[in-house]
Formats: C-alpha cells, sequence, structure tokens
C-alpha cells in the first residue's frame, strides 16, 4: 500500500483553510496545518480531520514572519520525506478607505498573505524539485479582481498572490510541478461576518452566499491527478458574481 500524500495547509485552523484540511484529509492526504493563535480552533480542525478518517498534526507560527516561518519549516521539511501538497491559504483583513489606513494596516495584510506566500512556498518549492511533482494552490479573492472600495491593501496582496503564481508556474512546469490559484467570492466565514450579507448577496446571481466547503473541493481537485494538465489559472468560485 502506498504512503498517503503529505499536504501543508496555511491558516488552517478555521474557515476555507479547515474546510480545505478537512476534505483533502477525506480523501487520503495526511495533513499539516500552520496557524498563529487560537489553539483551541486548531485542535477542532484536528478533530474534524481524525473524524474525516485522516491524519494531521498543527504547527503554531506566523507564516509572514520570516524568521518564525523559517524555524518552522526547516523543522518540518526535517521531519518529513515529502511534501506532495502547498495551499498557501492564510490571510487577514484589515479593511479601511486608503487615505486613512495606517501604515500597520496594510504591512499586516501584506505581510500575511504575500510575504507568507514566499516563505512558505519558497522552503516547500526545493522539497517538491527533489521528487519532480506536487501542487501548489493559493487563495486569493474576487476583490483582486474588482475594486472593492475599503481594500486596497487586501486587493494588493490578492492580486500579488496571482501575479506571483502565473510567473512561477511557467517556471516550474517542466519539473513537473503545478503551480494554481482559486479565488473565492463571499463565503460564510467569520471574516464576513460583520459585512452586511443581504446587500451582498443581491450582487450575486446565484442569490446567496457560498460554503467553504463548496471552495475546497476546487482546491482538492486542484491537488489531484485529475487537474495533471492545469497549471497557471486562476479559478473563481463566486456565484457568479464576477
Amino acid at each position: 500500500m502506498s504512503e498517503p500524500q503529505i499536504a501543508v495547509v496555511t491558516g488552517g485552523s478555521r474557515g476555507i483553510g479547515r474546510a480545505i484540511a478537512v476534505e483533502l484529509a477525506a480523501h487520503g492526504y495526511q495533513i499539516v496545518i500552520t496557524y498563529k493563535t487560537n489553539d483551541e480552533a486548531a485542535a477542532e480542525t484536528l478533530r474534524l480531520i481524525r473524524e474525516a478518517g485522516g491524519s494531521g498534526e498543527a504547527v503554531k507560527f506566523d507564516v509572514g514572519n520570516a524568521a518564525e516561518a523559517e524555524g518552522a519549516m526547516n523543522d518540518l521539511l526535517g521531519r518529513l520525506e515529502r511534501i506532495d501538497v502547498l495551499v498557501n491559504n492564510a490571510g487577514v483583513t484589515a479593511d479601511g478607505l486608503f487615505l486613512m489606513m495606517p501604515r500597520r494596516d496594510w504591512d499586516a495584510v501584506i505581510d500575511t498573505t504575500l510575504h507568507g506566500f514566499y516563505n512558505m512556498t519558497k522552503p516547500v518549492l526545493r522539497k517538491m524539485l527533489r521528487r519532480k511533482s506536487g501542487s501548489i494552490v493559493s487563495l486569493s479573492s474576487v476583490s483582486a479582481l474588482v475594486g472593492n472600495r475599503g481594500q486596497a491593501n487586501y486587493a494588493a496582496a490578492k492580486a500579488g498572490l496571482i501575479a506571483a503564481s502565473r510567473v512561477l508556474s511557467s517556471e516550474v512546469a517542466r519539473l513537473g510541478i503545478r503551480v494554481n490559484v482559486v479565488a473565492p467570492g463571499p463565503i460564510d466565514t467569520e471574516m464576513i461576518r460583520d459585512a452586511p450579507v443581504e446587500n451582498i448577496k443581491q450582487m450575486i446571481p446565484m442569490g446567496r452566499i457560498g460554503r467553504p466547503e463548496e471552495v475546497a473541493k476546487v482546491v482538492r481537485f486542484l491537488c489531484s491527478d485529475d487537474a495533471s494538465y492545469i497549471t497557471g489559472q486562476v479559478i473563481s468560485v463566486n456565484g457568479g458574481m464576477i
């Protein structure tokens, strides 16, 4: 019996990251989630992974902090013989009009999303190159594709993920590694709990907010061999919003 594939999911303690971790676990992956602060939420994700029939571990560090990420990844990569999948999901919001936006809010969003992509992808990619196989999926947002008022920092970070992923996909395609992006629309997570949901629904042709599991299934497809000829793509899961 072959060994299970190993997937690393950043920001996996809740929301879309949790749904992705559980979805991959249900399809036979061994899961490593990263998280920054919430021990209880991370433990709950691990419980759901086991309930789905999988196994996993949680590693606590800030993906946006270069020193923390380097230390954690050196330890992780030293212990794991292989990493087959990396899902760059970690992200934060700090919305506000650009002229009123303090530097700390700009930096917080860019650090977690875009610097986090660099801090995680580079070491994992080196591991994948030795095996000449792997799939990297990053979570962007419809905010990267349209100009949502009050989200200059978030849109910049998420658009940066798209650009970086497209470039990276062209650099590693011949080496057996695929790089893709999923850009969700409004999804029922804590991130939009304070948003005017009824108003948002009116902007969506399907007339509803998406579920984390609907994003997770697309990510799982892109991670799988069923997507073996797909790389450099952006798939938006948004109910027809754009």
